[in-house]
């Protein structure tokens, strides 16, 4: 419970039809309520500022910015902020971006009516949630990626370099990133130049896959 009564929560999720069932999830708890919705991450980042919460629940695959992106901003933002993803991604590379995003809990979908509440309240207790039988598979799978060296830096890409990848990988042209990061048209192009070089690749289709591996866009 917060100081002034139940958790209350932030819900971002780029379909209207999940939102709802997992408002519902959440809703009937009478320690939990949803104060604020959003449809994509720049929203969740939005309504942060204008909303008092406690939890945040973002999905992580969505438009403009994803769940792993809002995160990172909502930690700047308010460093108190609990924040949970739900994902239908039962995926080793996104589990661990979470964490390195500063996520709490990692919830899926398919069993939130079991775990979301749970997670919840874990997550307010400054514990961490993972869905049942994960947490062996994870670490070892990590393990030998760090023993074989295949573990890659934690920051290879700046944050706007990480924003005009995913514009990219979303089929946004040159014009259209530069009005939507209110920047010019040549630095938007020398963001792009940037990360052919940095990332070791050639063209648009290469760094969209590489966005897609790195849990930027969905495949």
């Amino acid at each position: 419970m917060s100081a002034a009564g139940p958790i209350r929560v932030l819900l971002a999720d780029d379909h209207a039809l999940v939102r709802r069932g997992v408002r519902l999830i959440l809703d009937r708890e009478p320690d939990l309520e949803v104060v604020a919705e959003a449809g994509d991450g720049a929203e969740a980042v939005d309504m942060a500022r204008s909303h008092e919460v406690d939890l945040a629940v973002l999905d992580i695959a969505m438009p403009r910015l994803t769940g792993l992106q809002a995160a990172r901003e909502l930690a700047a933002l308010k460093p108190g902020l609990r924040v949970l993803m739900l994902t239908m991604h039962d995926n080793e590379q996104y589990f661990f971006q979470a964490l390195k995003a500063g996520a709490s809990g990692y919830v899926l979908k398919s069993v939130a009516d079991r775990d979301l509440v749970a997670a919840c309240r874990a997550a307010m207790n400054d514990e961490p949630f993972l869905y049942p039988g994960a947490v062996s598979a994870l670490i070892r799978h990590y393990l030998d990626r760090v023993r074989s060296g295949d573990e890659t830096p934690d920051q290879i890409l700046t944050p706007r370099e990480e924003e005009v990848l995913k514009l990219v990988a979303e089929g946004h042209s040159s014009k259209e990133i530069a009005a939507l990061l209110s920047i010019s048209i040549k630095t938007v192009q020398r963001h792009r130049a940037n990360l052919l070089q940095k990332l070791g690749l050639r063209d648009r289709t290469e760094l969209t896959r590489y966005a897609i591996r790195a849990g930027l866009v969905e495949p």
